[in-house]
């Protein structure tokens, strides 16, 4: 028989904030990228602003001051002082483009336009620069936080058309950067402002871009959701022509699919629950005669040969099985169409134990022992609960080892639910671990070198249905000191419970 199993309600999640989310990773990525293209953009337009700023300052002093010195007339060898620094200062006036501090060395001879003769700016890189090359050479040097432009300018004699003699006389103009410093200041500021309000405007796109992503996902999501709780005619719009309607596209058609699937076995499983409802229904008659004639047989076996008293009785028992198995049959029948119904009333548990195993005849021997604790009531199905404790015990009993043990008690599961639990143990050999997951299948055999038992086969199957039925649990194990254990667990209104 095919089972389709009704699909299960399927809670929405509550919604929460995921740190490290779709959402949080996109955004990140595009403030990571916007972040990075905006400081190389700014790095790069800084540092292109501020060399064109020094080297605007830096080429305009060095022409004026080569210029000027050009220009002017010195008397060598220089023997006096005032009239060299008269010289200095009239080229310290003429700075362009702000004022300079004119220097002159010639041998060991020092002056200035300024209170010292000697500066403390100029290096002796430069000096040697100067000397080396007869157009001179400037550095742009920072003492004591404060940014100077040093100009080295050797004077020399022109001896030809395109030959020059050094004169020995070196003018050292210095100029204060200051107000280039705060201008490239001025123009870090503005590329760092810059920066940041371009990643506060970058957020904007960054936040339409992940809910366009995040939107198809989200749908996505929730056509799956609503798929897992049974509406599998779930569909999702297709927008656009990109990879997020494709995959739109292809959810669609799976969901098609998936439906088209379903429906079969839907339509598969129908079948063939009405298959064996109605085959058992056929058969109830014509067993109900052989079971009347086989009934007839017996009594009368004892007066026939051996033969046919070893035949009528074969004839009896396989017929007493077959009636067995059309009746579970149609049990589990009424199970997979969803009809059977708990008629629930308030018992006391351990009477409703003690009379499934009179009625059974299971207490007239040491078979069985029942551990039952008085005063605990429930709401249960008596009927379907003695099915419960019949079909245990009975199993037990064949594929076990007595003496069987029917246990009761009462417990809590891990959220504090109150249940009332159940256990039936035996002395066998205990259940093969490779059978557990199995042992409630339906026609399972455990040993599969017994093909044919006292049972339908079903046994365990409609246990676990009638066990479901009142809302509780059944699990199979074995014992630590040897045979299987059976444990129902059904939930117990601790508003029933008497002690």
């Amino acid at each position: 028989m095919i089972t389709v199993r009704r699909a299960r309600t399927i809670t929405a999640p509550r919604s929460r904030i995921r740190a490290f989310g779709l959402r949080t990773r996109l955004l990140a990525a595009f403030l990571l990228v916007a972040a990075v293209s905006a400081g190389t953009t700014s790095a790069l337009t800084y540092r292109e602003a501020r060399n064109a700023l020094l080297k605007t300052t830096q080429d305009t002093a060095v022409a004026t001051f080569r210029e000027q010195v050009q220009q002017t007339g010195f008397g060598l060898p220089v023997i006096q002082r005032e009239g060299l620094e008269e010289v200095l200062r009239d080229l310290a006036r003429k700075g362009k483009p702000r004022p300079w501090v004119v220097f002159a060395e010639y041998g060991s001879f020092r002056a200035s336009s300024g209170e010292n003769p000697v500066s403390t700016v100029i290096t002796p890189q430069l000096r040697r620069a100067a000397q080396a090359n007869p157009y001179g050479g400037f550095e742009r040097v920072v003492k004591d936080g404060v940014p100077y432009l040093t100009i080295a300018m050797p004077t020399v004699f022109k001896t030809g058309p395109y030959s020059t003699l050094p004169s020995g006389l070196v003018l050292y103009a210095v100029m204060r950067m200051t107000d280039e410093q705060i201008n490239v200041d001025a123009l870090l500021t503005a590329a760092r402002d810059g920066a940041l309000p371009g990643l506060a405007v970058a957020l904007v796109p960054g936040l339409i871009a992940a809910r366009s992503v995040l939107r198809p996902v989200r749908e996505l999501r929730r056509a799956a959701r609503s798929m897992g709780s049974g509406r599998l005619d779930t569909r999702i719009a297709v927008r656009g022509n990109d990879e997020l309607a494709d995959l739109a596209a292809t959810f669609n058609e799976s969901a098609a699919q998936l439906e088209d699937s379903v429906q079969e076995l839907r339509e598969a499983e129908a079948r063939a629950r009405r298959f064996a409802s109605d085959v058992s229904h056929e058969l109830r008659t014509p067993l109900a005669g052989m079971l009347a004639v086989t009934e007839v047989l017996d009594e009368d076996a004892d007066h026939l040969d051996a033969d046919t008293a070893r035949a009528v009785r074969l004839v009896s028992a396989e017929t007493g099985k077959l009636a067995v198995l059309v009746e579970d049959l149609m049990e589990i029948s009424r199970f997979d169409a969803r009809a059977a119904e708990l008629n629930a009333d308030e018992v006391d548990v351990a009477e409703a134990i003690r009379k499934t195993l009179q009625n059974r005849h299971w207490t007239e021997d040491d078979r069985v022992h029942a551990e039952l604790p008085a005063g605990i009531r429930a709401r249960l199905d008596p009927r379907r609960f003695d099915v419960v404790i019949a079909n245990l015990v009975g199993n037990a009993l064949r594929h076990g080892g007595a003496p069987v043990t029917v246990g009761l008690r009462t417990g809590e599961r891990p959220k504090g639910t109150p249940v009332l639990i159940t256990e039936v143990t035996d002395r066998g050999p205990g259940i093969r671990p490779e059978s557990i997951p199995y042992i409630f299948d339906r026609f399972y055999k455990a040993d599969a070198a017994r093909t044919r038992s006292a049972g339908s086969g079903l046994g365990l199957a409609i246990t676990q249905e009638n066990v479901r039925l009142h809302g509780g649990t059944i699990r199979a194990g074995n014992r630590p000191d040897g045979g299987a254990v059976f444990t129902v667990e059904i939930p117990l209104d601790t508003g029933g419970l008497t002690a």
